[in-house]
């Protein structure tokens, strides 16, 4: 067990946690855009956008205590990569849900609420993991099942994939919607860039 007789700043932890806990509404309002009319959806990216810009606040806020605090809980460059990742997250929800409704899209491929579910489990156990950054404690569950949701989500994309390119919709209709499950996909990949994070950092300090 490593001591230190020089205070650290332990604000990052409630940061992170703020950031996680704002992945956590951009994981509701994908599932609400699931089930809303067509009507309803611009009302939802503002929404989404406010989120957005409330994770980039404190991204930002985060970024501006790592360079003026000369101690910090664990490395530098661990903190810059988990802040990175979870704005990341959010950055892609944001985008999904701009891209439906820039594009004018009616309908959704069936199969694209299985890849939203994944990213809101996903989004659940983050913010549940990184209260627990303090005591690096009870986090070897959390890496383990969101690195399998990662995997859930590739079979999920490809699957979706699979149906846009078998026949049933015009080309110009597979490049929106396909840009749509990309930038979902980006996202679960985003969460397991997170969870990696936090193994590594976990490591580091055991």
């Amino acid at each position: 067990m490593r001591f230190s007789l020089t205070p650290k700043e332990t604000s990052f932890y409630d940061m992170f946690a703020a950031a996680a806990e704002n992945l956590v509404v951009g994981s509701k309002l994908l599932l609400e855009l699931l089930g809303s009319d067509v009507s309803a959806r611009a009302e939802i990216v503002e929404r989404m956008r406010a989120a957005e810009h409330a994770g980039d606040d404190t991204t930002h806020a985060i970024f501006h205590q790592l360079n003026s605090s000369f101690i910090t809980p664990f490395d530098r460059e661990d903190i810059y990569n988990l802040a990175s990742s979870l704005d990341d997250i959010m950055d892609f929800m944001e985008e999904a849900v701009d891209l439906v409704v820039l594009y004018d899209i009616q309908t959704l491929p069936k199969g694209i609420e299985q890849q939203i579910e994944v990213l809101a489990r996903a989004a659940e156990l983050t913010a549940s993991a990184m209260p627990n950054l303090r005591s690096m404690s009870n986090l070897t569950e959390y890496w383990i099942e969101v690195n399998r949701l990662e995997n859930q989500a590739d079979q999920i994309h490809r699957k979706l994939l699979a149906h846009l390119f078998s026949g049933q919709y015009e080309a110009i209709e597979v490049l929106k919607l396909k840009q749509v499950v990309d930038v979902l996909e980006q996202a679960a990949d985003a969460f397991e860039h997170v969870a990696n994070t936090v193994e590594t950092i976990a490591v580091k300090e055991s």
